[in-house]
């Protein structure tokens, strides 16, 4: 049963980057050093391109093969192949290919399917197949308004219960269409790890820590199996 939420503040956003990336690598290197594969979920944002850039810079002196490990997202815009906008995109820039990662299952773009909802089947059948059936760690930003992945405060994603993945259109964030994980595959991890830094997220995060209603605050309604931790800079946990 998934415990109480760990709540880990640091002082400034950049040392928030560089604790959680050097939490992911021991994570990483204990997982593969028990003997098996590890299966992550990355997530998008000013904060996990700060990680991502920690963990290039990081990982040279670490034990990880990064060759060795799954590497998903929870959610993803369905934009161009090339778009900047592609969460696997900026990953792959920040730190996948340095580290050498291989297993890379990024969710389907313009050029890979017909529409977000044909998008969301392919991600589910390839996270079926390739997948552990649960994620070892799930990193999740949140925004201001609560969203995670791209599941938003009143949209029906939320009540999705019999999906891996779902389509999301008319996004109230650029770009509109959209590809996530849903509240059920997103709750099957060992760890969630929430990642937040800014005092504008900080009402979200109070909120989702108290307990708010899932279809008002989506944050609140994922939990690691094992743990949920959420890392804050000083600004995040200004309301706690």
């Amino acid at each position: 049963m998934s415990t109480e939420p760990r709540v880990e503040v640091h002082e400034t956003s950049s040392a928030l980057a560089t604790a959680v990336a050097g939490e992911l690598l021991t994570r990483l290197a204990d997982i593969q050093s028990a003997g098996r594969v590890p299966q992550i979920s990355l997530t998008g944002g000013t904060i996990a391109e700060d990680i991502h850039r920690e963990l290039a810079r990081l990982s040279a002196a670490s034990e990880v093969d990064w060759s060795k490990v799954v590497v998903w997202f929870g959610d993803e815009r369905f934009v161009a192949p090339d778009s900047p906008d592609r969460n696997v995109g900026q990953a792959r820039a920040a730190f996948l290919d340095a580290v050498g990662a291989t297993q890379i299952h990024p969710m389907p773009s313009t050029a890979d399917a017909a529409d977000v909802d044909a998008g969301a089947a392919a991600y589910a059948a390839t996270l079926r197949e390739h997948g552990s059936g649960e994620f070892d760690v799930m990193m999740l930003g949140i925004g201001p308004d609560g969203h995670i992945a791209s599941l938003f405060p009143g949209f029906p994603q939320l009540d999705v219960t019999d999906e891996v993945a779902v389509g999301v259109t008319g996004s109230p964030k650029p770009p509109p269409e959209r590809i996530s994980l849903t509240l059920a595959a997103l709750n099957r991890s060992r760890s969630v790890w929430f990642l937040v830094a800014g005092s504008g997220k900080a009402p979200a995060v109070a909120s989702a820590l108290g307990g708010a209603d899932v279809h008002e605050i989506p944050a609140a309604g994922v939990s690691g199996r094992e743990e949920t931790i959420w890392f804050l800079d000083r600004e995040a946990a200004s309301q706690l």
